[in-house]
């Protein structure tokens, strides 16, 4: 690339809250027409830097500046005015609206006597056949796919004469086809001129899409390279200061049947199937991954699992029983441990503290507790024994959980779960947002747990996590189960189709040797 001024110069930026640095001079540079991935353990800094390019925070001290002008400090709406745009993992789309309704939102008065829909249909249309962003502006936003959705995300952007563009996360929640999708339109934008930073915890897509590769860490920047001069392993280490907890895949040997589902159906109180004719067996000591793209039904397969959801029809066994109206405390007490979804809103409460968060599903033991009061003892000489046996690292046993960070969150919520010994564990996102020494870690101790005999279920978005820790994998789409198939015999290509809707691509490769006793 040849030399000359950067477009965007973040210059030794720094931000403190308290006494923590979370940035620590940082500086960045980033040229039209290019790709910068931007790489960093949770709490390394990221998302106060960019909040701070946007205007949501004010620095202590640096400056930023953008085609050679200062951006002027704490404004979101000079950011947006001067080019700035992003495109945020959790999508911020109106469902009820059109696409082009969705685009237009917010860029006319409010006062004007007519909308000028035609001009702005117009500009939508040479957008989406400049950049290959396939959708129809007349469809609504609730009937359009995931990878549409972020289509019409990046055309907000777009249409707002956006010149950088930052992606957080943008591949968590897209089949392998719509990330190839995705990283074919990444470089139409950048051929035409723009600027793209590229937020990912995903290395293998680094290298396939980014020209440089910046990473923090502790607020600091601790390498920066050309990709094409670097490597994965590189980037790894540099992101968690050290080697990277190898995953180690033990050998497997299934046991008894520990939970089945057949021909389960599952019903909302307005008589909307959630799930239909859902069928699965698990075993002890074996891992079934749960693929597929969000929102296909995946959270009532856990919500049933854990006791929040009962069946309409069709059988549900656990360790041999029948469950019939299940509640999330019965199941507890069955032997099901549940690692949610949202670690913030459903695994933990935010205000109390690590040793009050611990106790939260055992409360009624004589362990914890005797005649309706908490053993404070016992409390205590727990939080400290699980925050050293999973490497939970804050404040002490006092500290409230809110103040943690998101991977020391879920080893809590691990260390809460393996800690009770369970028959049974339901993984819903079990690596959510975590860096790769975290997931590494959560990794190598539900295999541990697999090994001594557990029976785990693990649902998630992300392809790469599942084809290194499942023994066999089912994808969900739109309520329903494939049959099950082996990591070995299928690939993500076969499992992108599957997560499309074709789950007729596993026809032939069904895995049936995990059923022998």
């Amino acid at each position: 690339m040849p030399d000359q001024t950067p477009f965007l110069h973040i210059s030794k930026i720094t931000k403190k809250f308290g006494s923590v640095f979370a940035c620590d001079s940082v500086t960045l540079q980033l040229q039209q027409g290019e790709i910068l991935a931007l790489l960093g353990e949770n709490g390394a800094g990221k998302t106060t830097l960019m909040n701070i390019l946007f205007g949501h925070y004010v620095a202590d001290s640096g400056s930023i500046s953008i085609g050679g002008k200062e951006l002027t400090p704490g404004s979101p709406r000079r950011a947006l005015k001067v080019g700035l745009g992003m495109v945020h993992q959790h999508f911020s789309l109106a469902d009820n609206m059109s696409v082009l309704d969705n685009i237009t939102l917010g860029t006319e008065s409010m006062f004007g006597l007519w909308r000028k829909s035609g001009e702005a249909r117009q500009k939508i249309n040479k957008l989406i056949n400049t950049y290959e962003l396939d959708v129809d502006p007349r469809s609504i936003v609730k009937n359009l796919s995931v990878g549409q959705r972020q289509r019409v995300e990046i055309l907000k952007a777009l249409y707002r004469d956006s010149r950088i563009l930052i992606l957080d996360e943008p591949t968590a929640v897209l089949t392998p086809q719509e990330a190839e999708h995705l990283f074919a339109t990444l470089r139409l934008l950048v051929d035409k001129g723009l600027a793209i930073i590229f937020i990912t915890h995903k290395l293998r897509e680094v290298m396939a899409v980014s020209d440089r590769c910046l990473v923090l860490r502790h607020g600091k920047v601790s390498y920066e390279s050309r990709t094409r001069d670097t490597d994965v392993d590189t980037l790894a280490r540099e992101m968690v200061g050290g080697e990277v907890p190898v995953v180690e895949q033990l050998p497997t040997s299934p046991g008894k049947k520990v939970l089945s589902l057949e021909g389960v159906g599952v019903k909302n109180s307005d008589g909307y199937s959630l799930l239909h004719d859902v069928s699965l067996e698990l075993r002890g000591g074996e891992i079934i991954g749960i693929a597929g793209v969000s929102g296909n039904g995946q959270s009532h397969l856990a919500d049933l699992i854990s006791g929040l959801l009962s069946a309409d029809k069709g059988s549900f066994e656990l360790l041999g029983e029948a469950v019939v109206s299940p509640t999330p405390m019965g199941m507890l007490k069955r032997g099901v441990g549940r690692i949610p979804e949202d670690r913030t809103g459903t695994g933990l409460v935010g205000d109390m503290n690590v040793q009050e968060n611990l106790i939260l599903e055992n409360y009624w033991t004589k362990k914890v507790s005797h005649f309706g009061l908490l053993k404070a003892d016992f409390m205590r000489k727990n939080a400290k024994d699980i925050m050293e046996q999973y490497d939970v690292r804050c404040g002490g046993e006092d500290l409230p959980v809110r103040l943690m960070s998101g991977g020391n969150m879920q080893k809590l919520i691990l260390g809460r779960v393996l800690s009770e010994e369970p028959s049974v564990i339901m993984a819903n996102q079990p690596t959510w947002g975590l860096d790769v020494g975290a997931a590494a870690f959560v990794h190598s101790r539900l295999i541990r747990a697999s090994r001594d005999g557990v029976g785990i279920i693990i649902i998630s978005e992300d392809l790469d996590e599942l084809f290194k820790v499942a023994d066999v994998i089912q994808v969900m789409y739109k309520g329903t189960l494939s049959p099950p198939v082996r990591p070995a015999d299928t690939d993500a290509r076969e499992m992108g189709l599957a997560m499309s809707g074709h789950l007729e691509v596993f026809a032939s490769t069904v895995a049936e040797a995990h059923h022998e006793a």
